[in-house]
C-alpha cells in the first residue's frame, strides 16, 4: 500500500468534511420568497425548485404571493424583515415598486435575491438572458418559415411592456427571426398582459381588424396559447401558421406541442431551475460571497419533441431531468440587456 497516497487522501477527506460542515454551519434559516403570481405555472415551478433545494439545505423557506398587486409585494416583503428572515427573494411585480424595499432591506441588512427582473440598486439577480432567449426561438422561427412558409414571415407579437425583461424578448424574436427572413414584419405589437384571458381578448380584437399573418408569437406560453386559441376561434385553419411560445412553465406547452399542429417552437426556460439557482444565490448572499449583479440561468430552444431530453411527462405530471438541465450552457453574457432599451 502507498501510505503517502493514503494518508493525502484522508486529510482530503477531513478537510472535505471540515468545509462541508462549516457550509452547513453558515445556511440561513430562513428565506422568505415573494413571489408575483403564484397561480402561474411559471412560478409554481420556480417555487418547487426553490423548495426542493431549501429542504435538501435544511432552510427553511417561506412563501407570499403577491397576485401581481405590488402593494400586497410590499407588505408581504416587510412582513418577512419584521420575522427576521435571513435572505429575502423577491420575483419584482414591477421594477420601480421594489427600489423602495431593497433600500430597507439593506437597512435591515437582509440580503435581497430578485428572480426575473432587474431593479435599480439590486445587489443580484437569477434570471435568464431575456434578448438571447428571444433570439434564439427567432432564428428557429425564420429556419421553419423559410422552409414550411415559403419564406414569408407576418408576426403578430403578444408581448408584455410593462416588464424591461418581456420586451428584450420580443426584441430578440424579431432580430433573430429577420437574420433568416430580412424582410419579416412585425403585423401587430401587443399587450396580453402575460395572461391568456388578456391574451385571448386582445389577439381577437387584432386579428378582426388584420388576420394577414403567420406567425404567433408570445413572450410566455399564456400569450402564445391566448394568441392561438383567438386565431382558432376565429375559425381559421392552422395550416401555414406558425406558433411559437415561451418559458416551458408547465404542462400546457407540452400539450400544445403534442397536439397543435402550428406550434412547432418553445424557447424552454427550466423554471424549476431558476428557483434551484435563486437559492444558491441567497446561501452565496448570506455568507458575503461576491456574486454577479446577474446570475443567468440556462435557456433552450425546442422543436417537436426536443422537451422529452428535458422532461419526462406520464399525462398528469412532469419531472426535470436534472442532469440534461445541469448540462446545459447559459451564456457568459448576455447579448442585450434592459440596459439597452434606454439608448
Amino acid at each position: 500500500m502507498n501510505w503517502s497516497k493514503s494518508i493525502l487522501f484522508a486529510s482530503a477527506a477531513v478537510l472535505a468534511l471540515g468545509a462541508a460542515a462549516a457550509h452547513a454551519e453558515n445556511m440561513p434559516k430562513r428565506i422568505g420568497y415573494v413571489t408575483n403570481y403564484a397561480t402561474h405555472e411559471w412560478y409554481q415551478n420556480v417555487i418547487k425548485g426553490m423548495k426542493a433545494h431549501a429542504k435538501d439545505l435544511g432552510i427553511e423557506l417561506e412563501v407570499q404571493d403577491a397576485n401581481l398587486d405590488i402593494a400586497k409585494q410590499v407588505s408581504a416583503a416587510e412582513d418577512f424583515m419584521a420575522k427576521g428572515v435571513d435572505v429575502l427573494i423577491i420575483t419584482p411585480v414591477n421594477e420601480e415598486g421594489v427600489v423602495p424595499l431593497l433600500r430597507k432591506a439593506k437597512s435591515n441588512n437582509i440580503p435581497v435575491v430578485l428572480e426575473g427582473n432587474p431593479v435599480k440598486g439590486m445587489t443580484t439577480m437569477v434570471a435568464i438572458c431575456d434578448y438571447d432567449t428571444g433570439y434564439m426561438s427567432g432564428v428557429e422561427a425564420g429556419k421553419y418559415a423559410k422552409e414550411k412558409l415559403g419564406g414569408v414571415a407576418k408576426v403578430m407579437n403578444v408581448g408584455l411592456p410593462l416588464l424591461s425583461a418581456t420586451v428584450l424578448r420580443s426584441h430578440g424574436f424579431m432580430d433573430g427571426l429577420k437574420t433568416i427572413i430580412p424582410d419579416a414584419v412585425m403585423v401587430h405589437d401587443l399587450d396580453g398582459g402575460g395572461n391568456p384571458d388578456r391574451a385571448l381578448e386582445v389577439s381577437s380584437a387584432a386579428l378582426a381588424k388584420n388576420a394577414d399573418i403567420n406567425i404567433i408569437y408570445g413572450i410566455n406560453d399564456s400569450s402564445s396559447l391566448g394568441g392561438l386559441q383567438a386565431w382558432k376561434a376565429a375559425g381559421k385553419s392552422q395550416d401555414g401558421l406558425l406558433t411559437v411560445g415561451t418559458g416551458g412553465e408547465g404542462l400546457a406547452f407540452i400539450n400544445a406541442m403534442q397536439h397543435e399542429p402550428s406550434y412547432r417552437i418553445e424557447a424552454a426556460m427550466f423554471p424549476e431551475k431558476e428557483g434551484f439557482t435563486a437559492i444558491d444565490a441567497a446561501v452565496k448572499l448570506f455568507n458575503n460571497e461576491q456574486v454577479p449583479e446577474h446570475i443567468v440561468s440556462p435557456t433552450a430552444p425546442m422543436t417537436g419533441d426536443d422537451w422529452k431530453k428535458y422532461y419526462d411527462y406520464d399525462g398528469t405530471t412532469r419531472t426535470i431531468k436534472w442532469d440534461a438541465v445541469n448540462a446545459l450552457q447559459p451564456p457568459a453574457k448576455c447579448m442585450k440587456t434592459s440596459a439597452d432599451l434606454k439608448k
